[in-house]
């Protein structure tokens, strides 16, 4: 239920700033009781007005000398404003007031937070739980000190307290959220947001933290379905949105991607990244025109986003524009130059304008860059193969396999190589190796050497592993 606006107490409150500022005016001195004074801090407060905010209090303080509240609020506002000696010296006035109240615990933490004395800050939020009633906020004050200490387990356990008192919380649904994912806990994100859920079935919130759940643990048509229930509690939630959106498109459900992405367009302003995805999405339906389209929309927002730049790159490579493709390229990797991908995509299109040199040295930051990568490490040997650079070729593969030992790919392609070198001893010792990780893939060596099908030692060699494997 939305909360009314009090239109009396503003009204009175309005009074109360006319009469304080009449006063200041006049250069008089009038009484105010503690709850106005307050009442006219917060006005003053409220409109970011720090400097009339301490002068109201200072008025306050004279006249209400052991009203620990004014200088709770004092401290509050000069820490705000970064005086982080002046507002200690105001909370520990407070103290000697009101010793065990927990406002002043939470103040002094606060002020040692924000100066990153954390451990300090601890210690004061827990004497402020044990002196406090309403815990809640104290919780997830501790919860962000874990945070920012990197104790990201210890944050989720006060994050949970907070939701046992507030199940519906968005800035902790969030906050836990992220703690999941660092710890990378999904089994239990799904558990905790599936009880939530039992609680609070209409949390929209609470169904799309689900729906993520689902999503990084693969069960994609699970996390639509989640997602489907947040829309249905909000159907102006964007985020929920786009998120099924990336889900179709791990099933390959690529238009009705298009629409969910295109429908957060109804709710917030288009941006740059839902224009990329939208841009995949075209291009895996090899609608390059209208991929390159939204592609280019996306740069025009923000020409920052390397995924755009490269995403025109592909539907020009797909159109055989080589040349234009590498521009573009080169424009993603002037953003991210650690992309694999990226190089990849160089490699392969100065391969096909006939650039050999440059593929290669781009293949070579490839294989640096991501050494698990078994078809750059094929095309990157390739090269050499295609050159009569055998030794090189072989070179290649070997270093593969050092990275990768148990991909059949490589161990074919090397035994095509020593075949080729007149290496048959080591070829056929190759081999067996190839054939003991993925006797079922035996196709790929007469796929790059056909002529070695008619060899009879190469045929009783499968034969006896394939049949093995039967």
């Amino acid at each position: 239920m939305e909360e009314e606006f009090d239109f009396e107490s503003s009204e009175e409150q309005k009074k109360s700033v006319n009469r304080f500022e009449e006063m200041i005016r006049n250069e008089d001195q009038y009484f105010f009781d503690a709850g106005t004074f307050e009442s006219i801090i917060d006005y003053y407060s409220d409109k970011n007005d720090s400097v009339k905010a301490l002068q109201v209090i200072d008025f306050a303080t004279s006249q209400h000398p052991y009203e620990a509240a004014f200088y709770i609020k004092k401290a509050q506002i000069l820490s705000a404003m970064r005086h982080f000696s002046l507002a200690m010296d105001a909370i520990e006035k407070a103290e000697t007031l009101e010793p065990s109240d927990p406002d002043v615990f939470l103040v002094k933490a606060s002020i040692y937070a924000s100066q990153g004395m954390l451990a300090k800050s601890e210690e004061f939020l827990n004497l402020a739980l044990e002196n406090a009633d309403n815990k809640l906020e104290i919780y997830h004050q501790l919860a962000t000190i874990y945070q920012l200490q990197g104790d990201f387990s210890k944050a989720v356990i006060f994050l949970k307290k907070t939701l046992r008192i507030k199940p519906n919380n968005p800035d902790a649904l969030l906050e836990i959220n992220f703690c999941f994912d660092v710890l990378e806990l999904n089994e239990e994100a799904l558990k905790f947001f599936s009880s939530l859920i039992d609680e609070e079935p209409y949390s929209y919130h609470c169904w799309y933290y689900l729906g993520n759940a689902y999503h990084k643990l693969g069960r994609y048509e699970e996390a639509i379905d989640a997602y489907d229930y947040a829309i249905l509690v909000n159907d102006s939630f964007s985020s929920a949105y786009y998120n099924k959106g990336n889900a179709l498109v791990n099933l390959d459900r690529y238009t009705e991607a298009i629409e969910n992405y295109k429908q957060t367009f109804e709710y917030e302003p288009p941006n740059a990244d839902t224009y990329c995805a939208i841009g995949e999405c075209y291009e895996k339906l090899e609608l390059m025109d209208t991929a390159r389209e939204y592609y280019k929309k996306a740069v025009k927002l923000d020409s920052e986003l390397p995924d755009a730049w490269f995403g025109i790159g592909v539907t020009l490579d797909f159109e055989e524009r080589y040349f234009e493709s590498l521009h573009f390229y080169k424009k993603a990797l002037e953003i991210d130059d650690e992309n694999p991908d990226y190089w990849f995509a160089i490699a392969d299109a100065r391969y096909k304008l006939g650039q050999i040199e440059e593929s290669e040295k781009a293949y070579n930051k490839v294989v640096e860059l991501n050494p698990t990568d078994v078809e750059a490490w094929l095309d990157f040997s390739s090269i050499y193969f295609e050159q009569s650079k055998i030794d090189e070729a072989i070179e290649v593969m070997s270093e593969a396999i050092k990275v990768n030992t148990d991909a059949p790919e490589l161990y074919y392609r090397l035994v095509a190589y020593l075949f080729a070198n007149g290496q048959y001893n080591e070829a056929l010792n190759f081999l067996e190796l190839a054939l003991a990780f993925g006797p079922e893939k035996h196709h790929i060596l007469f796929e790059y050497l056909p002529q070695l099908q008619g060899n009879q030692i190469i045929s009783e060699i499968i034969k006896k592993y394939t049949e093995k494997d039967d």
